[in-house]
């Protein structure tokens, strides 16, 4: 009985270390696929012989890799997959616990989603055809990790500033009191973004003394835009040397503490997925009509 074709799905780029083997052993992906490195031959999870002289060029990064069945990963068969969430959620929570369980062990470059050829040897050729582009990257993101850092608006009406004296209720008619309310609820809605462009500010300049890179993300908009506490107004990512980190919170924090009408949310630490930005060519497909190389 013929055994079912399979496709070698990668979760990311690895610099190689003593821990790395131990770290894949016994860790499962998607579909529960067992976990394993690729590397050229004579380097980890390699046996030497023939190809050995150019174990040189590629032992320092690894392709960490499973085997999917291929019919379950074909561009016909990912097209349906897309559009279940179900499916969508449970293979993006696999992908991204295998890249989780090795950053503590060695520096990792986050590959898409579905990152997929068509067996071993096309995916090392990928690997070796971009070696230097990975090795640059790598060394960028090593002993690094990425923080998420959002500002939000508070709802409601904004705390008046300090020593500052509401206004005496004045008499008034229904129509005075409705524009009046009117004017309040602008000045209120004016004072928190202006309070948000501060934040901002504030956040800039933390990230100057204590980041390396940023990357701003679109605010987050349709349900993801509010939550009980308000508008997102500022979503960036900020790629934070490890010595660095309590520091960079703290400020980020801080930047804040004195704005009411603004809530600062600092996340991480988390893979550097803002700040893996592959190299052109086969290492990433673009597309599910690109997804599998080789083909």
């Amino acid at each position: 009985m013929n055994a079912e074709p399979v496709l070698t799905y990668v979760y990311a780029v690895a610099s190689v270390t003593p821990e790395l083997a131990g770290a894949v052993a016994g860790l499962h992906g998607v579909g529960g696929a067992p976990v394993a490195l690729l590397a050229a031959p004579g380097g980890p999870g390699g046996d030497g012989g023939e190809g050995a002289e150019d174990a040189e060029d590629t032992a320092a990064a690894a392709f960490v890799v499973s085997p999917v069945p291929a019919s379950h990963w074909r561009e016909e068969a990912l097209k349906a997959h897309f559009e279940d969430l179900g499916w969508l959620e449970a293979t993006a929570r696999a992908h991204h616990h295998v890249i989780q369980a090795l950053m503590d062990h060695t520096t990792v470059l986050p590959l898409r989603m579905a990152t997929l050829y068509e067996d071993d040897g096309r995916a090392l050729g990928a690997l070796r055809g971009q070696r230097w582009s990975f090795a640059e990257r790598l060394s960028l993101l090593a002993r690094h990790a990425e923080y998420g850092v959002k500002v939000y608006v508070r709802p409601g009406t904004a705390t008046p500033a300090a020593g500052t004296e509401p206004p005496a209720p004045q008499a008034a008619g229904p129509g005075k009191a409705y524009l009046q309310a009117r004017r309040a609820q602008h000045h209120a809605h004016e004072d928190r973004y202006g309070q948000a462009r501060q934040a901002a500010e504030r956040i800039a300049a933390t990230a100057a003394r204590y980041a390396t890179h940023v990357v701003r993300h679109p605010a987050q908009t349709g349900s993801l835009a509010r939550d009980d506490s308000g508008e997102n107004v500022l979503n960036d990512a900020f790629l934070v040397p490890d010595g660095q980190a309590d520091a960079f919170r703290t400020a980020v924090r801080e930047a804040g503490e004195d704005l009411p009408g603004v809530r600062i949310e600092v996340t991480g630490p988390w893979a550097p997925y803002s700040f893996a930005v592959p190299p052109p060519g086969p290492a990433e497909p673009a597309g599910p009509a690109d997804r599998l190389r080789g083909t």
